[in-house]
């Protein structure tokens, strides 16, 4: 660090006081904004720290003036916030910041228009990425991260701040974006559900009128959610939604939505194609959809063996896992067409003991019983049209459509 005199010190707090008092009275929120952002690394920001830590006594400065005095309780803590985050101390900053951001709230419920949100944007930000921080640090040093939490917690009030009437409503969807950022993080993904009803169906919402980028992450976590909950239908309706409106240029969030995506299309009978699995990096699912083209339960095995951390760490794994039933049907179907070829007027009697003999070529060893087994499970669910004739050990496919397509509607529970 170059080095900084007392006077230039001076100079820096003094500017920063003028530039938050000025935004706040010409309510200028862009220029607020950029205030508040103690994660940004902002040269300006990180200037001002360095004289924070120099001065140690800048507290003075903002009580002898009137026109900062006002702010002080939000003023005061964020310094500490930002000298703690410019030295590293980021259990420290959280905790300052989440008491300016406390202060930060009672003056935007005193405000009457909604000119200070992109500010508070800011806040809910900040309070989250400050949180997961200080959470990491903590953890590395053997004490219990607790700080996400507590940041759950200050944003359920900064929601409820929002939840009334009127033009600072719009901001709500954008805070329960971040308090689902936070409840995947923790793990506790079932405290969505109060926040979402809020939205989904309180009144004073209407889902149209919030920001594009707001309803593209809040339909890509309830997407996610309906695919923990096998709402396939649903999933995807809201991760199809989300991949719609999402910037074209955004890469990185097409292929987030898309790693959710894909799994509920297989699952309901939508292959994607190969040069999109390429094109987003998502490489991983290129032997599923083979395996479920070609009827090659080895290959899907193998397939979710490989990448079975991946899966598992997405949440997809159990979804990609009960493919089996239609890679079976795939199998099924194949038989049937050589048969076909072979014999038109017998193609629509599938011996089991064929079946076995192509899941042995696949190495894949079962009796007639288990083949029975399954057989009787793609019939139960509408996979396969047809009957059992029990002595022979033959199925009896329907001559009228024995394997009905799916149709974008997901397997039969």
């Amino acid at each position: 660090m170059a080095y900084l005199s007392m006077g230039e010190a001076h100079r820096r707090i003094t500017e920063y006081l003028n530039r938050f008092h000025d935004a706040v009275s010409y309510q200028d929120g862009a220029a607020l904004k950029r205030l508040l952002s103690v994660s940004s690394d902002s040269p300006h920001l990180l200037s001002l720290a360095d004289a924070l830590n120099l001065v140690q006594d800048a507290s003075r400065a903002i009580r002898q003036t009137d026109k900062y005095a006002q702010y002080a309780d939000i003023i005061f803590p964020l310094f500490r916030s930002l000298q703690n985050y410019r030295i590293k101390n980021l259990a420290d900053s959280y905790q300052a910041f989440e008491k300016s951001a406390n202060a930060f709230i009672q003056e935007f419920r005193n405000w009457e228009s909604a000119w200070a949100l992109e500010a508070l944007y800011v806040v809910a930000y900040e309070i989250r990425v400050l949180a997961e921080r200080a959470d990491r640090e903590l953890a590395s040093v053997g004490k219990t991260p607790e700080k996400l939490k507590a940041a759950g917690s200050f944003l359920m009030k900064v929601f409820g701040v929002l939840a009334g009437k009127g033009p600072k409503r719009v901001g709500a969807l954008y805070v329960t974006c971040q308090l689902f950022k936070v409840y995947f993080k923790l793990g506790t993904v079932h405290l969505c559900r109060s926040v979402i009803r809020s939205i989904e169906t309180a009144r004073i919402f209407e889902f149209e009128e919030f920001p594009i980028r707001d309803k593209v992450t809040y339909m890509y976590y309830t997407g996610r959610l309906e695919v923990f909950n096998e709402n396939f239908p649903a999933a995807d309706h809201k991760l199809s939604y989300a991949l719609t409106h999402c910037n074209p240029r955004s890469e990185a969030n097409i292929r987030m939505i898309l790693k959710y995506l894909i799994p509920v299309k297989l699952s309901i009978g939508i292959l994607p194609q190969e040069s999109l699995l390429g094109k987003y990096k998502l490489l991983e699912y290129s032997n599923v959809v083979l395996a479920l083209k070609r009827g090659d339960l080895r290959l899907l095995r193998h397939a979710l063996e490989e990448h079975e951390d991946r899966f598992l760490r997405s949440g997809v794994y159990l979804v990609l896992e009960k493919l089996e039933l239609q890679v079976y049907q795939r199998l099924v179907k194949k038989i049937y067409i050589i048969q076909k070829q072979k014999d038109p007027n017998k193609a629509h009697q599938v011996k089991l003991e064929v079946i076995v003999k192509a899941l042995k070529w696949l190495e894949m060893d079962m009796d007639v019983d288990e083949v029975e087994c399954i057989m009787s499970i793609l019939i139960f669910k509408n996979l396969v049209k047809g009957y059992f004739a029990h002595k022979s050990k033959v199925v009896v496919l329907s001559k009228q459509d024995p394997f009905p397509k799916l149709n974008g509607k997901p397997v039969n529970s």
